[in-house]
């Protein structure tokens, strides 16, 4: 079974410490010997999610950033990051993973969904809350995730909605994904393949859920083409 090797979180820490382009120069060949052991993982993950899922895409996050708008100018990230996109439009959703020394966590969900995604499921929302709020309610879901990640709302109300509606909680959101932290024991440990897929998979009825708000208009007549 592919795992994840402690020199993974050893050689962030580095990176940590000496955050410089000529640290990573140095270092190089550690690094790419690195990034294939976590490449291995990635398509052991993907391998496994295709059993039950269909994925397009593997999207491994450059380490360098990008510091043209930030006041840290340190080049590279302390973390690696993966996303794994789903494949047809009728498939909405997507998987996110990433590593990095005591703050390791998967994700999954609608991160800052495009304006006319956004206002459709706000719609949803709006009309009927009884199917996403028993998703959200169910016991495993609820224990792995906790519920949507709240920090990306706005204050009071979207336009065009009020503020009073029984559902504001869940409308207010311009984010809809959920998130499950790892201790770096959980990391390290045989079963993490094991255990990052059994999240993943947690995420289905949420994920047929919004697909299916996503491909059809409010009355339930599908936007997708024959």
């Amino acid at each position: 079974m592919s795992t994840i090797p402690k020199s993974t979180f050893e050689f962030l820490k580095d990176l940590k410490k000496n955050n410089h382009r000529d640290w990573m120069t140095e270092h190089k060949k550690r690094y790419q010997a690195g990034e294939k052991e976590l490449k291995t993982f990635y398509a052991a993950v993907v391998e496994r999610l295709n059993e039950k899922d269909e994925i397009e895409k593997t999207k491994v996050f450059r380490i360098n950033r990008d510091v043209r708008f930030s006041k840290d100018k340190t080049p590279y990230n302390v973390h690696r990051s993966v996303s794994f996109s789903r494949a047809g439009a009728h498939r909405r959703g997507g998987y996110y993973l990433r590593l990095e020394p005591g703050n390791s966590l998967m994700a999954g969900g609608f991160f800052s969904p495009e304006p006319a995604d956004l206002l459709r499921i706000r719609k949803e929302f709006e009309m009927d809350d009884q199917e996403i709020r028993e998703i959200l309610a169910n016991p495993e879901f609820k224990k792995a995730f906790g519920g949507f990640n709240n920090q990306y709302q706005v204050k009071t109300a979207p336009k065009g909605f009020s503020k009073d509606h029984p559902n504001i909680d869940l409308i207010k959101n311009k984010s809809f994904f959920v998130e499950h932290a790892f201790t770096d024991a959980e990391v390290f440990a045989p079963d993490f393949l094991d255990k990052v897929v059994h999240h993943f998979e947690l995420l289905r009825p949420y994920f047929d859920y919004m697909s299916d708000v996503l491909t059809t208009d409010l009355n339930g007549v599908s936007l997708l083409e024959d």
